[in-house]
């Protein structure tokens, strides 16, 4: 009886194929090799960015405040609260009383301190000389009713 064999075309190819797939594929002696199972997003660029925050003066030098008023938006301290203003806990700089803002700076240290203050009229400077000049206020209390008339612009008569 015979017994029916592998045609001679294969078996002189099995060896030779074996070897040489074994050498440039992934699943070769190697073993299997890992792939990413999710593919590599790409960047964005400036990811779209976020709506601005309004910092910055709020009232500048002369300029009427009544209390409650924001003087400035700020970061950090680039200004330090003077006479007649407050810090907010985000550092915001506002008016404690009516008056005009005035910008200053002071020596502090090796630096220059920037600050902001009120004053009741608009010709007075900041830093204020109080042993010469007194106290500006007794007991933070003003005349509302003197500003009043100064905030309100005058209307032209016809």
């Amino acid at each position: 009886m015979r017994y029916r064999t592998a045609s001679p075309i294969v078996k002189s190819m099995w060896p030779s194929t074996c070897t040489t797939k074994s050498l440039f594929s992934p699943f070769g002696v190697l073993g299997a090799v890992r792939n990413a199972t999710k593919r590599a997003g790409g960047t964005v660029h400036n990811h779209g960015g976020s709506p601005g925050k309004r910092l910055g003066l709020k009232k500048f030098s002369d300029q009427f405040v009544i209390p409650g008023n924001i003087i400035v938006r700020q970061r950090g301290t680039t200004f330090h609260p003077g006479p007649h203003v407050k810090m907010g806990r985000d550092h915001t700089i506002f008016a404690t009383s009516p008056g005009f803002v005035r910008f200053y700076k002071e020596k502090f240290m090796s630096k220059e301190r920037k600050f902001v203050g009120v004053v009741l009229h608009r010709g007075e400077i900041l830093p204020r000389d109080e042993a010469a000049l007194g106290r500006s206020r007794y007991c933070g209390l003003v005349n509302v009713t003197e500003h009043a008339s100064e905030s309100q612009v005058p209307q032209p008569s016809a």
